[in-house]
């Protein structure tokens, strides 16, 4: 009963700011407005519980950061659209806690004006249309330029008290179709990077593939064209072997995996044989990357833990770190921009093994 209430209100408001004039508009024909609520109410974005709108409740000001406020708050994303947008995903005030991603994030009458869309490598695009609204919190906190500005000048294999982590943050999947145009995985100098990843018509923007509301991406709209594919992570219609395995027949997505895993092997063995520094990674962790006290390989109670994390980085193991981070944190990379993903943990493959020995046999660079 309450539920049913829950939807008619809101799909009144919303009808309300639909008559307005003031929000994106929608398809002549589509979902019905209690079908809309119901997909946003069921969405990541409606999650009440989730750390993304809960991590500031113990913060004694009881607000978000300006710089946290864009993608976790409706009322900080209205705000960066109305502003000047001097940097990506920034806003130069405080906001109360509470929202979520609600109906005024994206159906406001400042949403257009978040096209070309700004990324943290300070490029832009105006290549998402009415999907900018996405691509404005899904495009990372981080890129090449920060990765080369912090290491620039550096001995690439010198620990330097100077260094920390850079995160690209999560679900950086504008930045990755968009490749070397905006620069989101960190690009090794010298090599040449895929740049948009082109699909096909009707099935090239965010909301084109995934649903607004409920966010989800149906499998039956891929299998017209990827005929027997039973999920998504099998899809693939590349016929190079890419990470050396003899396997031409899995899906573009294990391909990425094997490629990743190998790299977080390659960075485990630099930390140990280069630096004499073990390593661990804790994909759930901040900030993830933690000083193997034991040096067993194995995450132990207690060691995925702030005051454990790691800082003897150097320019090399931070620039093969940050990629390693991007593809696992881009969940979809694999549709987004295979290639581009699998460039980047190539490269930073074959730069750890110029110092260490990393099986690299079989493999081929996109």
């Amino acid at each position: 009963m309450f539920r049913n209430v829950v939807l008619q209100t809101i799909a009144a408001g919303l009808a309300l700011i639909l008559a307005a004039g003031t929000a994106v508009a929608q398809e002549a024909e589509g979902p019905s407005l209690s079908q809309i609520v119901e997909g946003w109410l069921s969405s990541a974005h409606n999650d009440r519980t989730a750390e993304a709108f809960r991590h500031w409740d113990d913060e004694e000001a009881g607000e978000i950061p300006g710089s946290c406020a864009v993608c976790h708050s409706s009322i900080g994303v209205i705000d960066f659209a109305r502003s000047e947008r001097a940097a990506a995903g920034v806003i130069d005030h405080p906001v109360p806690i509470g929202s979520t991603v609600d109906c005024a994030a994206c159906h406001n009458a400042a949403v257009p004006d978040l096209s070309p869309v700004l990324f943290p490598s300070g490029a832009t695009s105006d290549v998402f249309g009415a999907s900018a609204i996405c691509a404005t919190c899904h495009q990372g906190r981080a890129s090449s330029v920060q990765v080369m500005a912090a290491t620039e000048g550096m001995d690439e294999d010198a620990v330097s008290e100077e260094l920390g982590f850079i995160n690209v943050h999560y679900k950086a999947a504008a930045a990755t179709q968009l490749g070397a145009g905006v620069h989101g995985g960190f690009e090794y100098p010298g090599k040449t990077y895929m740049g948009q990843f082109g699909h096909v018509p009707d099935f090239d923007t965010c909301t084109e593939c995934h649903s607004p509301h409920r966010l989800e991406v149906s499998l039956e709209s891929c299998t017209t064209c990827h005929k027997g594919a039973e999920s998504f992570e099998d899809i693939r219609t590349a016929t190079v072997d890419y990470d050396g395995d003899a396997d031409v027949t899995e899906g573009i997505a294990h391909e990425i995996e094997t490629l990743r895993d190998a790299l977080g092997v390659a960075i485990a063995t630099y930390a140990a044989e280069v630096l004499e520094a073990p390593v661990i990674y804790a994909a759930a962790n901040y900030p993830y990357f933690f000083n193997d006290s034991d040096a067993d390989g194995m995450v132990g109670e207690g060691e995925a833990a702030y005051p454990n994390r790691y800082q003897s980085w150097t320019p090399r193991m931070l620039k093969a770190a940050y990629n390693y981070q991007y593809a696992l944190k881009d969940t979809g990379a694999y549709a987004h921009n295979p290639r581009y993903v699998m460039q980047i943990l190539y490269d930073s493959l074959e730069d750890l093994g110029t110092q260490v020995t990393v099986d690299m046999a079989g493999m081929t660079r996109p």
